[in-house]
């Protein structure tokens, strides 16, 4: 086993501070070929050694940018098996061999046939091996080595931007950051000063400064005014080699733009604005605008206007254009001529986004004096009211006056004005009107029944110029008066039948009136004087309607009180007893004739049975005055005329009780012995108070049964 030596060859460089380049790089080329040959051998007086490698080199360094005439030299490799016979060959391989380096293969020497860039390569790899020329043996294994580039300061500061464009608010204080500009170097920032950057500003002072090593642009003025000046050009620059005299260096340009804040309050540009109107204009015309000047931009300009004082503050108004910041004056009130002709107010004009920072500056707002004059024109009649309202009643006569209209110019010459009724709205001619004085009055009668209402319309016109004119219309109401009597429905034919119950609706008869009282119709029913109502049926008044009702069920033979000898049909009663004249009171009461009211009220006969105690008709009452003779003939008449009294000649004794009373026994224990015919159905018509009797005797006959 062989041990082999290997001497290993260190290729040094060093950094120099380029000058002149020329001279430079051939000083640079005798240093490295004297220094690539060192000897590690030298080192304590002994080589060193190691087995199986006989390779001699480190690492090789190579300066970029080379401009000499010959080719750069990197460095030598060697072995000990090399005896400088020629018979070993050395080979290289790796990055860039054969183009960018090469090798002598006798002496192993390595040129750079390339001028190189570090900024695009700054290391290359590559492998070496010998080989024994006549057997072709390696005689060395491959080995691997690196070729390092050095830096030279070949490449300015670039920023990353060609232009910046910033913006900071005015009136910032000073040292306010504004933007921040950054610069690279293509140089190795790890190899001498050749990347690093110093920032430095050529244009923009005094009103902006930089900061050398981070780029950032700060304000150097307090209080700029965006006002004053708004835009602002800088220059920066950027120098490598830290700045010193011979670095690289570039520029960039940064636009700085100041932007506003509210730091200006609106002005009013004069003291006193005037308007005039004419005092017909129309509510919310403009009259004309007006504007304050705010230097400020944006919402930092924007403002509201208003009337804060002033005699026509309620007259007027005003409104803020939202897009060209001018106040509108509007009329807010109808303006007349005759009552004021000059009004003053005072307009306020203030920001509505106010700065509190700058309140110091003073009150952000502003006022101006506001005159308006009102013109006058030539104006229609007013009349007094809107409307008119006349109440006239139905039976006025003709050419009665119902009421009056009344108008006036409004205009300080005072026209005459005359009245007229427009036709239009009167095609009956109904109503006229005195031209001078608004009198109206009636041409042709009137009728409620056939229009209740008149709406008619008056003109009013001067008479100077009949062009002003005016209307009003007029609402003329027919009142009512009873002239109409009541009138029935319709034709009514009744029919019964002839067993109806006693206080059966038989017919309900209604009336209709074409007049229309203030508290509505009350009708009164009652029967015609000239034909007496038949005694079988009776009218029930209830203020509306009239209902008839059957008061008896049907005639029944009447049994007679007096019977047998009694009756005085065929028989002559002898009264032997003369009785004790009017002294007697025992025997008969002739108070009863002396005093007739006392009988007004029974008007059931007692000589025959009561058929019911339903009341048929009441007669009128008897004067006081009346006699005995009086009395007779009229109980005669009454008694004639009577459907019910029997057809022959009768004697009421007075002294005869009866069977019983007139109104039956209400006791259940003769209702088998009661006239199967009875029907008490009407005491359910007689109300509440009768309504137990009607349940116990107003059912059917089998009821009863």
């Amino acid at each position: 086993m062989r041990t082999c030596s290997c001497l290993f060859l260190f290729i040094w460089t060093c950094v120099l501070y380029v000058v002149d380049l020329i001279p430079l790089q051939e000083r640079m080329n005798k240093y490295l070929q004297r220094e690539r040959t060192l000897d590690l051998s030298e080192d304590h007086g002994k080589m060193l050694r190691r087995n199986k490698r006989g390779w001699m080199w480190n690492q090789f360094f190579l300066l970029e940018e080379y401009t000499g005439t010959d080719t750069q030299y990197v460095g030598k490799l060697h072995t000990d098996q090399d005896k400088g016979d020629g018979n070993l060959k050395y080979i290289l391989t790796g990055d860039g061999a054969g183009s960018l380096f090469i090798i002598d293969e006798n002496t192993g020497d390595i040129h750079a046939a390339k001028k190189l860039d570090r900024e695009e390569k700054s290391l290359y790899v590559l492998r070496a091996k010998a080989i024994d020329r006549k057997t072709g043996r390696q005689v060395e294994p491959e080995s691997e080595f690196i070729i390092k580039i050095h830096d030279i300061n070949d490449n300015e500061p670039k920023f990353t931007k060609n232009l910046y464009i910033a913006t900071v608010p005015e009136m910032s204080g000073v040292g306010t950051s504004v933007i921040q500009v950054m610069a690279t170097d293509a140089d190795d920032a790890n190899y001498g000063n050749s990347a690093k950057i110093v920032y430095s500003i050529l244009q923009g002072q005094p009103y902006f400064s930089v900061d050398p090593e981070s780029g950032i642009i700060k304000t150097a003025l307090p209080d700029m005014s965006r006002e004053n000046r708004e835009q602002y050009q800088v220059v920066i620059q950027a120098k490598d080699m830290g700045g010193q005299m011979g670095g690289l260096s570039g520029t960039t340009t940064v636009n700085i733009t100041l932007t506003d804040v509210n730091n200006n309050p609106p002005r009013f540009p004069q003291s006193t604005y005037q308007f005039s109107s004419p005092e017909s204009v129309p509510l919310e015309t403009p009259l004309g605008r007006i504007k304050a000047n705010d230097p400020d931009v944006g919402e930092n300009a924007e403002m509201e206007y208003s009337l804060v004082e002033g005699d026509g503050s309620d007259m007027f108004d005003i409104i803020t254009d939202k897009d060209t910041q001018e106040g509108i004056i509007t009329v807010k009130k109808q303006l007349d001529f005759e009552k004021k002709m000059l009004y003053t107010l005072r307009v306020e004009a203030s920001n509505t986004h106010p700065d509190p920072r700058f309140r110091h500056l003073g009150p952000f707002k502003d006022t101006a004096v506001l005159k308006v004059s009102v013109d006058d024109v030539d104006e229609p009649p007013v009349f007094s009211k809107p409307f008119y309202l006349i109440e006239v009643d139905e039976d006025v006569k003709e050419g009665s006056i119902i009421g009056q209209v009344m108008a006036y110019d409004p205009d300080a010459i005072k026209n005459l004005i005359k009245y007229s009724v427009d036709r239009h709205t009167d095609l009956d001619r109904i109503f006229n009107i005195h031209s001078a004085n608004g009198s109206i009055f009636t041409l042709k009668p009137l009728d409620r029944e056939a229009y209740p209402w008149h709406n008619i319309t008056i003109t009013a016109t001067e008479i100077n110029n009949p062009k002003q004119s005016s209307h009003i219309p007029v609402f003329i109401r027919i009142l009512d008066i009873n002239d109409h009597a009541p009138e029935f429905a319709k034709y009514y034919e009744t029919f019964v039948c002839e067993n109806a119950k006693p206080g059966q609706l038989i017919q309900t008869i209604s009336v209709m009136d074409k007049d229309d009282p203030p508290r509505g119709h009350k009708f009164f029913f009652e029967p015609v004087p000239e034909f007496p109502l038949n005694p079988n049926f009776t009218i029930v008044d209830n203020k509306v309607l009239v209902v008839l009702f059957t008061a008896l069920k049907r005639q029944r033979k009447k049994e007679p009180l007096i019977i047998s000898k009694d009756d005085v049909r065929d028989n002559i009663v002898t009264y032997n007893d003369e009785g004790g004249g009017e002294e007697d009171t025992q025997a008969f009461d002739i108070g009863t004739l002396r005093n007739p009211e006392a009988r007004e009220d029974s008007k059931l006969r007692r000589d025959v049975m009561p058929e019911t105690i339903f009341q048929i008709r009441r007669t009128a009452p008897l004067w006081e005055n009346i006699d005995v003779q009086d009395f007779i003939h009229r109980r005669l008449k009454e008694n004639d005329s009577d459907p019910s009294a029997p057809p022959y000649d009768s004697l009421a004794t007075y002294a005869y009780e009866g069977n019983d009373s007139i109104a039956d026994s209400l006791s259940s224990l003769e209702s088998l012995t009661a006239d199967g015919n009875q029907d008490y159905d009407y005491l359910s018509d007689w109300g509440p108070r009768f309504k137990k009797l009607a349940d116990m005797y107003g059912g059917d006959d089998s009821d009863r049964d």
